[in-house]
């Protein structure tokens, strides 16, 4: 991704956050027969307070990625969305579109059975916890055996980036007033209603203003 010294993300802080937020996320590898990409939901590490990830795949895509013998990029898609010409008010512009993203890149190392099954566990509690009745992986019905088998049909990961590049498009480039407007355009009902990408917006304009 080509960085903008005006739209970088550099705080640990915020990049976690973003990470934290934003977990189903684009692994991308480059291999003999060209780029192949898979789709994963991947989370912080929670044994460290930098940007190491963990996460899982399938066998089969692990075969095409080939986690742990070539560099893997991971893709965190955060808010995004389009910006009319017209919230500019008048005066010459063109749409554009708003986004957040973040990109770590690094060799993975593979997980070992009882660190796959931790992070299928946490994978499972991040995203059930919040229902009304979770069904988190050890509970009945699942028994060990199931359990045992599913993390066996997987390939668990740990990247501790060598290398991040992170973006945050948001309008910094106009004036404090004018982003103000375009984030009450985005909060309002309307064809491009975008909360998620106001609140991001103001969260940056609150913090150069």
């Amino acid at each position: 991704m080509r960085q903008n010294p005006s739209f970088a993300m550099t705080d640990v802080g915020e990049l976690r956050r973003v990470v934290d937020q934003n977990p189903w996320a684009t692994l991308v590898s480059s291999t003999d027969d060209g780029l192949v990409a898979s789709h994963y939901a991947v989370l912080l590490d929670d044994t460290k307070d930098d940007l190491t990830v963990v996460g899982h795949v399938g066998k089969p895509d692990d075969l095409i990625l080939g986690l742990g013998e070539r560099e893997l990029l991971i893709i965190f898609q955060g808010p995004h969305g389009y910006i009319s010409p017209g919230w500019y008010g008048d005066r010459p512009s063109v749409p554009t579109w708003n986004f957040v993203t973040v990109h770590l890149r690094g060799v993975p190392e593979l997980l070992s059975t009882e660190e796959n099954l931790r992070v299928l566990d946490r994978l499972v509690a991040r995203f059930e916890s919040p229902m009304p009745e979770p069904r988190l992986l050890w509970e009945r019905p699942n028994d060990a055996d199931f359990v045992e088998r599913l993390e066996r049909g997987t390939v668990g990961f740990r990247l501790t980036p060598t290398s991040v590049t992170a973006k945050r498009k948001l309008s910094q480039n106009r004036p404090v007033e004018l982003v103000d407007h375009v984030i009450r355009e985005l909060e309002e009902d309307g064809p491009h209603h975008n909360p998620r990408l106001a609140a991001e917006m103001r969260r940056a304009n609150d913090a150069r203003a």
